[in-house]
């Protein structure tokens, strides 16, 4: 049923494609589904901006041109999946590695459609493990910091993001308040991006092919 819901996630997606348009793109399997769908509407739309070495090569392969985000200006539409959503559109991104990349693209976008299986969608985000993108002289730093908030921080040894930085992943949190946290998170120096969207959640989530009430 999973696999399911992902296809009919991405594929509804399509429908907030524009022609002309460029095409913020995620990353993950259900954003994969999205990508196919995309190649055939390629040479309706200029291009995409990818938040991943891994949707690059995915877009490229479809003959659909990747664009540099510092060219395109603002987007009209991001596409991404999730790992937790809550009630309120707010997510916990980046058990792929790429939260960085997509929180700059989710920032930069009109319109952020985020695609679903329903195993994501939780009351209370924290369940998943919070990945934060962290320079690597300050993992130890962070996870200081992370202890004393009461997170339990663990390394996801042998993992290098695109942007050559290292993830610390946190249990044991449940995020009553994902902004405030988002916010005294991005306080910590050595911290790049914490993979909760709660300032800038998403405007539109798809599970399977229906909205999520």
């Amino acid at each position: 049923m999973s696999n399911n819901e992902k296809r009919l996630a991405g594929e509804a997606a399509i429908r907030y494609v524009e022609d002309g348009a460029i095409v913020g793109v995620g990353t993950g399997s259900t954003v994969a589904y999205f990508i196919d769908a995309l190649a055939d509407l390629r040479d309706r739309i200029q291009g995409a901006v990818s938040s991943s070495e891994q949707s690059t090569a995915q877009l490229k392969k479809h003959g659909i041109p990747v664009l540099d985000l510092n060219a395109t200006g603002p987007l009209s539409l991001y596409v991404d999946g999730a790992d937790e959503c809550d009630p309120y559109k707010r997510l916990i991104k980046g058990g792929g590695a790429a939260l960085t990349r997509e929180k700059i693209i989710a920032e930069a976008s009109e319109k952020f459609v985020c695609v679903i299986d329903s195993s994501k969608k939780v009351d209370l985000l924290g369940k998943f493990p919070l990945p934060i993108e962290v320079i690597p002289m300050a993992r130890s730093l962070v996870g200081r910091e992370i202890a004393k908030r009461g997170g339990q921080p663990v390394w996801r040894d042998g993992v290098v993001t695109d942007n050559g930085n290292w993830v610390i992943d946190v249990h044991g949190w449940q995020i009553a308040d994902p902004a405030a946290l988002e916010n005294d998170l991005n306080q910590i120096p050595g911290i790049v991006a914490v993979g909760l969207f709660a300032r800038r959640p998403a405007n539109i989530v798809l599970i399977g092919d229906r909205l999520m009430d």
